[in-house]
């Protein structure tokens, strides 16, 4: 598969949700489009911390005519504990098979407390409403993104 990069369409892939059922990617896009992030765990102190500040940005990037898809390969259940714990407004995605991780290109090698090994490279896609690329943002920092994010969808409007 090729690489993904801005102007690109990414693949329509099936998603399994947070309550278990099975979408197509393009059935989560917003008016104007839909910020896609991937991150490695539920309820670890990175991916928290980026999944509350969707979450408080909510109602920003819904403004902008974007919806938001957070992507790990947990499961459906642990996605369901994550959102009720930190009360999520959008929805995440089970990728289990790892299916989207690698048709969006952020299953790789990393090293992680001296280790080597696989796994969810931090990283953000806004697509266009034709799940288009608009902007990949890559090796993404948990604090002040969304920040970053809201900024560039301004710019773009």
């Amino acid at each position: 598969m090729p690489a993904l990069e801005v102007g690109k369409k990414v693949p329509n892939l099936n998603a399994l949700t947070t309550k278990e059922k099975t979408v197509k990617l393009a059935d989560l896009v917003g008016k104007n489009g839909m910020i896609v992030y991937f991150y490695p765990k539920d309820m670890t102190p990175g991916c928290t911390t980026e999944a509350c500040d969707f979450r408080d940005n909510f109602a920003r990037l819904k403004k902008l005519g974007y919806s938001i898809v957070g992507v790990s390969k947990d499961s459906a259940k642990s996605h369901q504990k994550f959102t009720e714990k930190e009360e999520l407004n959008f929805e995440l995605l089970a990728d289990e098979s790892k299916e989207i991780c690698e048709a969006f290109g952020v299953w790789k090698e990393k090293v992680f407390m001296g280790k080597k090994g696989m796994g969810i490279v931090r990283t953000t896609f806004i697509l266009n409403s034709d799940l288009k690329i608009l902007k990949i943002y890559n090796n993404v920092k948990a604090k002040g993104h969304v920040d970053q994010i809201i900024l560039d969808l301004e710019e773009m409007k």
